[in-house]
């Protein structure tokens, strides 16, 4: 399984001290918002703050589409078959629904995992698009996986810098917080990583091919289906449609669906009284065994147990909460 490792000795021709000096005084501004581990939402609608004082175990779970920003610290990524090393001053942008996992790594309480998080969806990326006639020029054609890590430079930090002081101005954050943001995807946009941000296979869900597929799985996970009756509706070939569906997502269709369905009945089990045999029947499974051994491969743990320990652990390592 390759290893990546982000390489932080320069970022856009800027010194690593002087990158660093933006990053504390975020760091610091954060401090001012919240000390407490997990994630805390601000009062910019689409920001939180997430800080984890410890190492975390590997977790399973679902990216949606966010921009999540390490101030200090680092992360690993397991994205399909690669494990990704990233750290303070790196970004992960996750532009669709993709099950993956990852962990807190080297945190301690003297140095806390501090990052931001900032979401929003795809209808808000397309129409930065749009209004600013942003042409992004494709680099090669094979489809790219829609979860990516870059580096942030000066005027992306800038960016943070701003949204993070509008929170002592609550007045005025409702309507500056949204241009903030659409400037945020604009940079990214115009940025080194705009093919790759913008796909659109990705966001043209309502035409045939492989974005309605995948929309179509997200709305009716709990459905049966064949990879050969998707493909028909989509008007792709069945190679073709598993081909791009790996290359968008790291996995095939029916694993795309299962790992949804998985997620969906741990939320249900943790927010609520619900038993493991009922969130197996309502997300889909006919086989309350198969949904155990399904489970146990992914969590580690049966379903009761997996919900027990989740509830006694203040959590911070998974993408809910970075």
């Amino acid at each position: 399984m390759p290893e990546q490792r982000m390489d932080n000795r320069a970022i856009n021709g800027k010194s690593v001290s002087i990158h660093k000096k933006a990053l504390d005084q975020l760091i610091a501004m954060t401090d001012q918002i919240t000390l407490a581990d997990g994630r805390t939402p601000t009062i910019v609608p689409y920001l939180s703050v997430i800080r984890s004082s410890r190492e975390t175990l590997r977790n399973p779970g679902v990216l949606t589409p966010s921009f999540c920003l390490i101030l200090q610290g680092a992360k690993k990524l397991y994205l399909g078959e690669d494990i990704i090393h990233y750290s303070a001053g790196d970004y992960l942008a996750s532009l669709i629904d993709i099950p993956a996992s990852a962990q807190v790594i080297g945190a301690t309480e003297q140095s806390p995992y501090i990052g931001l998080r900032i979401d929003f969806t795809t209808q808000e990326i397309a129409s930065v698009v749009m209004e600013a006639e942003i042409i992004t020029e494709s680099k090669g054609k094979d489809l790219r996986a829609g979860a990516f890590i870059g580096k942030t430079d000066a005027e992306l930090l800038d960016i943070f810098f701003r949204l993070l002081k509008l929170i002592d101005k609550p007045k005025e954050v409702r309507f500056l917080s949204e241009l903030i943001k659409r400037e945020m995807l604009f940079n990214l946009l115009s940025g080194d990583f705009g093919h790759l941000f913008f796909q659109k296979v990705l966001f043209d869900q309502s035409a045939d091919g492989v974005g309605k597929a995948i929309q179509w799985i997200k709305e009716n996970y709990a459905s049966s289906f064949t990879v050969e009756e998707l493909a028909k509706s989509c008007n792709m070939s069945t190679s073709g449609l598993h081909h791009k569906f790996k290359a968008i997502t790291t996995m095939g269709p029916l694993q795309y669906q299962k790992q949804l369905r998985l997620q969906e009945a741990r939320r249900l089990m943790l927010s609520g009284p619900m038993g493991a045999t009922t969130a197996a029947l309502k997300v889909g499974y006919e086989s309350p065994s198969q949904f155990s051994r399904e489970y146990r491969r992914l969590f580690g743990l049966p379903p009761l147990q997996d919900i027990k320990a989740m509830r006694k652990m203040s959590y911070a390592g998974g993408f809910e909460d970075s």
